[in-house]
């Protein structure tokens, strides 16, 4: 008997030391409590990289936005003259057997992708032709390619 009561004051003094342990963290942490601060110390800036920063931003580097300036929404579509669409090139690469090949831009320098479906007449390599393009899924494809003489 005299072991259950020494096992039962020791399993008190356990309980009473984390009871104590409890209150000691308690009262620590409401010494650190952030609560209570004013709105000056929470309160955070954005500088002009968009990071935050605790330094409020110097209001000689302010910079004025006219309201006509901010755009909303898509962009507005410019239309284009359709003469300013129309391309030249002369065809680099053309197999007539796999019916693909590829133009080169005059202006831009660009190779263009072409299907033997988006041409008017039969091309071979070295011809000079006008063409529309239009965005496949791996780059520019030529579309309604037509011969120049």
């Amino acid at each position: 008997m005299g072991q259950e009561t020494q096992a039962k004051k020791e399993k008190e003094k356990k309980k009473a030391k984390l009871k104590q342990d409890k209150a000691e963290r308690k009262k620590e942490r409401q010494a650190n409590n952030s609560k209570g601060k004013s709105l000056e110390d929470m309160m955070a800036y954005v500088d002009d990289n968009g990071n935050l920063s605790s330094t409020p931003p110097d209001p000689s580097k302010k910079r004025i936005i006219n309201l006509e300036d901010i755009q909303l929404g898509a962009a507005k579509v410019v239309r284009q003259d359709p003469q300013d669409l129309i391309r030249t090139g002369v065809v680099t690469f053309f197999n007539d057997a796999k019916g693909y090949g590829f133009i080169n831009d005059l202006k831009s320098q660009e190779s263009v992708f072409v299907h033997i479906n988006q041409l008017s007449e039969p091309i071979k390599e070295r011809d000079k032709v006008t063409f529309e393009t239009e965005m496949g899924h791996k780059g520019l494809n030529a579309i309604n390619v037509k011969k120049t003489v």
